[in-house]
């Protein structure tokens, strides 16, 4: 310390020591709990693939398959039941002595020495800490040797350890981790198996060799990446898979009649979502190499419209640009190794090349494809070109589209994985939701009534609709999804048949030019309540005196329900006092109540897309012709409301 010339103590950076009263020093694990969107990103309660109970999972999943990648143990047993999670792993074992710091020390962890894992994730040793500090409970046991170790901690507390003692004879080496998620913090949440499933097939297509047995049910594979492609395409592949696999790289490609790309990208087993250096090396490489062994000055656009392939890289300590580690942002594969783009690029370069030169079959359909998507973007090139224009004509910023901040205050991206956009329908709706969303991040686009059918149309066609033109060019996907301007497209319409019918419209023509979107996990669907049951007697008395102290804390009694069991429940706890209000639209729901159906705790059911959806046929007979056999269908499972309903 010392004075500065007014007599006033200081130090010696000149700032007031008084300033540093209200430092706070925080344990290792009070820090994840007080800020957990820091090593977790979102907590939601389990209906949305990026909520805070999946990265959970996957943090101690991640550390087992680095045991298998390390070349210890071959199986991994996984059970879920009641919101509790169970893993079993094979391996060494956590070291004995070092169970308790494992799972609650911050700077403890075999992984910081990276020559142990040098295809692994996880390279900080926070994921288990995370999980541990986030659950409600966490049991750690490990097994070496004959010998054991194990402890129990509740919500970041250490409770019990055990300390080294016998192992029950006969149990094999290896970790076992049994935790289950802070209802405190994920409020009401619940797994969802069809979150899960996909990220356990995952790890087995990128660990062949890997057993994981998942509630009994057995996940293998034999050949890698090319039973991940052949189990997400929803069409027939127009040539074989080309698969080539090496130490450190893994591809798989083919081509589909679908529009658009398809790509999934791996760094270190790790399903990076948002894609990141090494997927945009890879469909660079994969462009270069193929318009070069044709020597045709085909672009890009057309020699990857119908793809679908996949990449799996190892990189020593990779760089992401989360926590949750969807976006790879490393450019060298390790210190003084050669860059992300030329690694890639030079494999693709020599094995696509010579497969080509040695399958003369395989580079004719591939040859085929690409002059038809080139013959096709030729032919509607006009088409494009004055829908742009048309585009740039309505001011599209002004009239159509209520962007977010994000893209004007965070230009390099960062947040990209926090925005999203509610297409909506007719003013009032939009009006709403523009009105109280959050500007930073939420986006608003209006449709003007109800979308074209699109289904059985060429590309062309749709662009002459100025509905789909000007929203493609909203979300930036008219070049494939590298430009995908939000993280989220959610469909907010109307819960009646009208609503309904705009919404199968809308996923009719994503599904039709643009189902990477839908298989890549970004579309939603917004639920919003249909009743509202509040208690009669307070809200009488609230307009009646203009009060705000009725009811508990402050409120009316209110509850929200978005189907008949939760208005038949809510009916119940208000009995004579219940008062019901059906909400037919969008536009009938306040702005106040609004805020809370589109906050952090929205309610969204993410729209899918599997092989076994047989979408071809399923668009033939709903959104086709309108033929005897589809009307004989509605007949026959027509239902009216019932009379309840109806005299409400």
């Amino acid at each position: 310390m010392a004075e500065d010339i007014t007599g006033q103590e200081t130090d010696l950076t000149g700032n007031d020591p008084n300033e540093y009263n209200n430092l706070v020093t925080l344990e290792s694990l009070e820090h994840v709990r007080l800020r957990p969107g820091m090593y977790i990103g979102r907590l939601g309660d389990g209906s949305q693939s990026d909520d805070g109970i999946y990265v959970l999972f996957k943090e101690v999943m991640d550390n087992a398959v680095d045991e298998h990648l390390a070349g210890y143990g071959n199986v991994i047993e996984v059970t879920l039941a009641d919101n509790v999670v169970t893993i079993r792993d094979h391996g060494r074992g956590i070291p004995l002595g070092d169970v308790v710091n494992a799972a609650s020390k911050m700077n403890t962890s075999g992984k910081f020495d990276s020559s142990n894992y040098k295809g692994s994730v996880g390279l900080n040793g926070v994921g288990l800490k995370a999980t541990n500090a986030l659950s409600e409970f966490l049991v750690l046991k490990s097994f070496r040797d004959g010998k054991m170790a194990s402890a129990r901690f509740e919500r970041g507390k250490l409770v019990e350890e055990s300390g080294i003692v016998d192992a029950p004879e006969g149990e094999p080496n290896g970790t076992f981790i049994c935790f289950k998620p802070d209802n405190e913090l994920f409020r009401n949440f619940a797994f969802r198996d069809d979150f899960i499933e996909p990220m356990v097939k995952n790890y087995s297509y990128l660990n062949t060799g890997l057993t994981i047995i998942y509630n009994r049910k057995k996940y293998r594979s034999t050949h890698g990446l090319a039973d991940l492609v052949n189990d997400y395409m929803t069409q027939a592949p127009l040539y074989p898979l080309i698969h080539f696999k090496d130490r450190d790289i893994e591809v798989v490609l083919t081509h589909t009649s679908q529009y658009g790309e398809e790509f999934y990208s791996f760094v270190n087993g790790q399903h990076t979502t948002q894609g990141g250096t090494h997927q945009s090396a890879f469909r660079e490489a994969l462009s270069r190499t193929i318009k070069e062994f044709f020597n045709k000055n085909f672009e890009y656009n057309d020699i990857r419209n119908g793809i679908v392939a996949a990449i799996s890289i190892k990189v020593i300590e990779p760089i992401f640009e989360s926590q949750t580690k969807i976006k790879l942002g490393s450019t060298v594969m390790y210190e003084g190794g050669p860059t992300v783009y030329k690694f890639i690029n030079d494999f693709i370069k020599k094995e696509l090349d010579n497969y080509l030169h040695k399958t003369p079959d395989v580079a004719d359909a591939m040859l085929k494809k690409i002059v038809a998507s080139e013959r096709e973007r030729k032919a509607m090139a006009g088409v494009v070109k004055q829908a742009r224009e048309n585009a740039k004509k309505v001011a599209l910023h002004n009239r159509k589209l209520r962007d977010c901040r994000v893209h004007f205050n965070d230009p390099k991206g960062d947040r990209r994985d926090e925005t999203m956009i509610f297409v909506t329908e007719g003013d009032s709706a939009s009006g709403s939701i523009t009105k109280i969303r959050d500007v930073e991040t939420q986006a608003v686009f209006s449709l003007r009534g109800k979308p074209l059918n699109s289904y059985g149309m060429q590309q062309r066609e749709v662009y002459k609709n100025e509905e789909f033109n000007l929203l493609q060019a909203a979300l930036n996907i008219e070049d494939g999804l590298e430009g995908l301007r939000y993280n989220k497209v959610i469909i907010a319409t109307d819960a009646d048949v009208d609503g309904m019918h705009i919404r199968l419209l809308m996923i009719t023509f994503l599904l039709q030019f643009f189902p990477e979107l839908i298989k890549t996990g970004h579309v939603y669907i917004l639920q919003t309540p249909l009743f509202r049951v509040r208690n009669k007697k307070e809200a009488k008395r609230k307009r009646r005196t203009g009060k705000k102290d009725t009811g508990p804390q402050g409120k009316v009694e209110t509850y929200y329900c978005y189907n008949d069991e939760e208005r038949i429940t809510a009916i119940n706890k208000l009995g004579d006092n219940a008062e019901i209000t059906r909400f037919k639209g969008l536009g009938e729901i306040s702005d106040d109540e609004f805020r809370d159906f589109i906050g952090p705790d929205m309610r969204l059911d993410r729209v899918t897309l599997r092989k076994e959806d047989a979408v071809q046929e399923m668009l033939a007979f709903y959104m086709g012709k309108n033929t005897m056999e589809r009307q004989n269908f509605i007949i026959d499972n027509l239902v009216l409301e019932d009379e309840e309903d109806i005299t409400k």
